[in-house]
């Protein structure tokens, strides 16, 4: 059964190998799943990976965010899947093909989440990338159409921002996963760099799978208690939905 930790996805963001093995330590038995991101998958490769299965039971998400053509994501995918991961992420891009190529490579033995538009991403930043103005004036829009994009290609879920987790279930069922990165609880004020932010509450009564937690953790000065706490607030969304 899935309890309030498990839905918690802490980030390792950090450069080596020594600095990861601290949070590991530290929240293996207080977070669900450890995120594995470019900065230390590049310094370290698949170790870290078997470094977290070492440690205890909580899983592991690689956030590779793969986009390239077809051929090439469904090769790494395949590698990536023998690695023994939960999810892997892809970005959504310009064509279904390959968040396709990515499932197949994938199989059954990891979890393709596509990345919809990255949670520091401003509505402005949208319009002068030269996108529609049915996407500039409301991004839902733009995420419903690449979920709806990952959906058609097989992928387990999408990566979106809270505020888009009850469109998301709404239009392509409870099943789909909706992780979410921009979370800050109630008792942490917002960093500038995320844009499209809710607390874990709020993400939790929407209908998130997973939230990604990092900074509230990591830059408290007891990291366990500040997971703990996390904890609770998401236990309390649980208990009144």
């Amino acid at each position: 059964m899935k309890t309030p930790k498990d839905y918690i996805v802490f980030p390792l963001d950090v450069a080596t190998a020594t600095e990861a093995a601290r949070y590991i330590d530290l929240l293996s038995d207080k977070v669900g799943m450890f995120k594995v991101g470019l900065e230390l998958f590049i310094n370290t490769g698949p170790e870290i990976v078997r470094m977290i299965q070492l440690a205890g039971p909580a899983e592991i998400f690689l956030d590779l965010k793969f986009h390239d053509i077809p051929a090439t994501v469904e090769r790494a995918t395949a590698q990536a899947a023998e690695l023994g991961v939960r999810f892997l992420t892809v970005h959504c891009g310009e064509t279904p093909r390959m968040l396709a190529a990515a499932v197949a490579g994938g199989g059954d033995r990891v979890g393709i989440l596509g990345v919809t538009v990255l949670t520091s991403v401003s509505p402005e930043e949208i319009a002068a990338a030269g996108f529609k103005d049915a996407f500039t004036s409301d991004m839902t829009v733009l995420v419903k159409k690449r979920a709806r994009m990952a959906k058609a290609a097989g992928c387990a879920g999408v990566v979106c921002s809270g505020r888009e987790v009850k469109m998301i279930k709404e239009n392509f069922g409870k099943n789909f996963y909706a992780v979410t990165p921009g979370i800050r609880p109630a008792w942490q004020a917002a960093d500038d760099d995320q844009r499209r932010i809710v607390t874990p509450a709020d993400a939790i009564k929407n209908g998130s799978d997973y939230l990604v937690i990092g900074r509230p953790i990591r830059d408290a000065e007891d990291p366990r208690a500040a997971a703990k706490r996390i904890a609770d607030e998401i236990d309390g969304a649980l208990n009144q939905s």
